[in-house]
């Protein structure tokens, strides 16, 4: 029997797709890219249409003799990479190095990860897709060229270790305008006026506004205007107006990268990196008991919203069963606002709907089984029934004064019983209103003027970044993530609680690029960039003709930047800390590394002390007095151990509080379940424990 070959990028995936292939496939392992630009080198040739010069990657080596060990015993050879630009790419990498024929048809592109999906792909390989391959080529080189030749002119003029980036260097703007716009804001002092009315029988208080008068809205801005409203108020209220009807609420479109990176924030408190990894664990697959590897989710770089009729068909029947009739919606239909969204892909959606969450929970992290839920539920409530609310708003006079009510009731859950999505911004409380007749006079229970004033715009957290730079076209989905970890990492950019905060070196960076390449900071130029590799991918334009077009200005501007950019000291604050250096006695200070904050001598460099800097929990060792601090083991688990470590061995894998055991006397330790907070006994021989809000 013919022997076939399929290679994909991970060994995960290669574990999923093997148990859908009979004996007589193979599959392989890439580990991702295997050929790129040289690190130490631009490795572009501008004289010669920017032709890229690629290498093989250092320590892929051997992957690459076992890949072409296992190509000579193989009759065929499929390429069967992620189905997108950097995917196409990727398998063009491995052809070449196989000596594949590229226009034979050797690529296989899947969207899930399933049996079906994999062995209808198998049936209908085609060629490599050049234009794919030269849209990411564009892409690189052009990251390669601002890359390559900004930084060095940054580390020279400002500091050591800087980096300039296309999407980069937008992001990091943006977050300094807001910044800006932040500190300039000068706040306006309004008042408003509510009104707790009742109608003296069972309808109960509810509350209105004011608004004006009949004929206009009244704007209040000082205390005068309040109390002038407040003088001619008499005790009279009456209904004017009511008004009922009924409002739908549509449920949200089954996720696109974006939409999963900003809610999996909002309501998972993920970084955009953490979704991603996770994501394409689901994606790849996990073993699932009873099952073994199985890939949970669809792809997950994409800007679609559609969904596969088969999937719709899936979850159709899904929610006829668990729900009934009256909750699905089989026109559910989502079209995308944004153009050139490669709709040859799918949303992101469950691989199978019956699949539930709690059924497999057992074989996922606790992280899988968060990301998993968050996908599985959108996915059912975008196919769902929207939810209904009956609406009630009414006008009430006040000596020729307007106050309005409004409020509503849910009348039909649809969709929110399964899931809501969450917001960046505090949503007012729905709230409910009685519906009375017209004339009818209310009573006055309480009247509470307020000054308000009004507020500056709010920082980006990663959430609100992510939504800002998709709307205005910048990046990618697979840029997102990677984007907000650098400017993290470069320190241009740090994390007050969820919110992104620019830091002097990222405000000196960010001005200088704005003075000196305007366009490289520039929304609408960056935006245009990525619809140029939109056309690229298409056919229309040659990609180094794209490059070539670029490099013209921004070899100019490069040239006036070296000439005319004036080199900025940078002070470093620097945090003294009260620990002592055991080496020579002088104070430690905390300094800013590769992989965190970590203590150091500040006698540096006559004494080259340092050692980790660890978070204290506020609990004394119960063992030698000194402080518990919070560790993170090789694999990445939390524990908590004494800071005398090694000379004391306490440890706890739990969280410590100061509170005693009042059975035994041990320390309390924080437990924390889906809904419940709890204090237990870190001895294992007592069994106490309470519930604590």
């Amino acid at each position: 029997m013919a022997k076939s070959l399929v290679i994909v990028e991970s060994p995960a995936k290669a574990k999923t797709i093997s148990k859908f292939l009979g004996k007589n496939f193979k599959v392989a392992a890439s580990m991702g890219h295997v050929r790129d630009l040289p690190k130490s080198q631009l490795g572009i040739d501008i004289e010669n249409n920017f032709a890229p010069r690629y290498i093989t990657i250092r320590g892929k080596g051997a992957i690459i003799e076992n890949l072409k060990k296992e190509a000579k015993d193989a009759d065929k050879i499929f390429l069967a990479t992620d189905p997108d630009r950097e995917g196409e790419a990727i398998s063009w990498h491995i052809a070449q190095l196989l000596n594949l024929n590229i226009e034979e048809p050797c690529r296989i592109e899947f969207h899930e990860i399933t049996k079906n999906a994999v062995q209808t792909a198998l049936k209908s390989p085609r060629s490599i897709d050049l234009n794919l391959v030269d849209a990411q080529q564009a892409r690189r080189i052009l990251d390669r060229l601002v890359g390559y030749k900004i930084s060095p002119l940054l580390w020279k003029k400002i500091k050591r270790g800087l980096s300039a980036g296309r999407v980069q260097s937008v992001a990091a703007r943006l977050i300094c305008d807001r910044e800006r716009e932040i500190e300039a804001f000068v706040p306006e002092e309004y008042w408003s006026i509510t009104v707790i009315l009742s109608d003296k029988k069972n309808s109960g208080k509810f509350e209105a506004k004011f608004y004006g008068t009949k004929e206009d809205k009244v704007e209040l801005k000082t205390k005068e205007d309040v109390d002038k409203i407040l003088a001619a108020l008499s005790e009279e209220y009456i209904i004017d107006k009511v008004k009922t009807g009924v409002k739908k609420r549509n449920p949200s479109p089954p996720f696109i990268t974006s939409t999963l990176q900003q809610e999996a924030s909002r309501k998972l408190g993920f970084t955009a990196k953490k979704t991603m990894l996770i994501a394409q664990q689901l994606y790849e697959g996990v073993e699932i008991k009873g099952e073994g590897s199985v890939g949970l989710i669809t792809y997950i770089r994409t800007d679609s919203t559609r969904v596969a009729n088969e999937a719709k068909a899936e979850v159709y029947k899904y929610i006829v069963e668990k729900f009934g009739k009256g909750y699905a919606n089989p026109e559910a239909n989502y079209v995308s606002k944004r153009a050139n969204v490669q709709d040859a892909h799918e949303a992101i959606r469950p691989t199978s709907i019956y699949r539930d969450p709690e059924s497999i929970k057992d074989s996922l992290t606790p992280d899988q089984y968060k990301l998993y839920k968050l996908v599985w539920s959108r996915f059912i409530a975008s196919q769902m029934a929207p939810a209904i609310y009956d609406t009630v708003s009414m006008d009430i006079v006040n000596n020729g004064y307007v106050f309005k009510a409004s409020g509503s009731s849910i009348k039909f859950l649809g969709f929110m019983t399964v899931y809501v999505e969450g917001t960046d911004m505090q949503e007012e409380e729905e709230k409910t209103v009685p519906v009375l007749q017209e004339g009818t006079k209310l009573f006055l229970e309480e009247l509470k003027p307020m000054q308000h004033f009004t507020q500056p715009p709010p920082r980006y957290t990663e959430a609100s970044l992510i939504k800002e730079l998709e709307e205005k076209g910048i990046g990618r989905p697979s840029t997102y993530a990677p984007t907000i970890s650098t400017l993290l990492e470069r320190g241009y950019v740090v994390k007050d609680k969820k919110n992104l905060k620019p830091t002097e070196l990222g405000f000196i960076v960010t001005d200088a690029l704005k003075e000196f390449f305007s366009k490289i900071v520039d929304v609408k130029f960056t935006a245009e960039m990525e619809e140029q590799l939109d056309k690229i991918e298409e056919g229309q334009v040659k990609w180094y003709e794209v490059v070539e077009e670029f490099y013209k200005d921004f070899y100019k501007t490069l040239k006036i930047a070296e000439e005319q950019m004036e080199e900025i000291e940078v002070k470093e604050e620097v945090e003294v800390t009260e620990i002592k250096c055991e080496l020579c006695g002088r104070n430690m200070v905390v300094k800013k590394g590769r992989y965190g904050k970590f203590l150091a001598c500040s006698g540096f460099p006559e004494c080259k002390n340092t050692k980790p800097l660890y978070e204290k929990v506020g609990v004394k060792c119960p063992k030698c007095g000194g402080e518990i601090v919070k560790k993170k083991s090789k694999k990445g688990r939390t524990y908590y151990a004494c800071e005398n470590a090694p000379d004391c061995d306490f440890i706890l894998w739990d969280k410590p509080v100061e509170e005693k055991c009042p059975v035994c006397g041990s320390m309390l330790i924080e437990k924390n379940t889906k809904n419940v907070h709890i204090l237990k006994c870190s001895n294992p021989g007592c069994d106490y424990q309470k519930e604590v809000k």
